[in-house]
């Protein structure tokens, strides 16, 4: 074999093996996640030391994202919670879908604050601050509501 056709061959060879990489971008497809927060309230709590938190965050972009944590003004320990068969459970995150929407709710996914550093009142606002996967934080003044409230539809 001649030195031309050597180096030929594994320069095709090395250029092969160069489009076999996979790609960071996962599954999704359509640039960044865009987020936006809506509709959040806390309900007056009951209790002194916790109160529920619910809200939904929409996500128009084209990939998908995670809430992973929460902090807070009104407690230390906020928690990400869903009921199934009647029992809450602490999760880790909640998945945003590409160009579809979280929604926490009585009854499902929530936010939970633990050890109240203080009881709110109706009227009340509490800072709350989003932390995801991937995209910067989202920080909110969330309402204190009638602890029977329901938001609209």
């Amino acid at each position: 074999m001649t030195r031309a056709r050597v180096c030929a061959l594994a320069l095709a060879g090395a250029l092969a093996v160069g489009g076999c990489g996979s790609s960071d971008s996962g599954s999704d497809s359509g640039g960044a996640p865009e987020l936006k927060a809506s509709g959040a309230y806390v309900p007056r709590p009951v209790m002194d030391d916790m109160a529920g938190g619910f809200l939904v965050v929409e996500n128009e972009g084209g990939t998908a994202d995670r809430l992973t944590r929460v902090t807070s003004d009104l407690s230390d320990t906020v928690e990400l919670h869903e009921t199934v068969d009647r029992q809450m459970r602490q999760v880790t995150s909640f998945p945003i879908p590409a160009d579809g929407e979280l929604a926490l709710s009585r009854g499902g996914k929530h936010l939970m604050f633990l050890d109240l550093a203080r009881r709110p009142a109706e009227g009340d606002k509490v800072s709350v601050e989003l932390h995801f996967e991937k995209s910067d934080p989202i920080k909110l003044s969330v309402p204190v509501k009638a602890t029977n409230y329901t938001p609209p539809k």
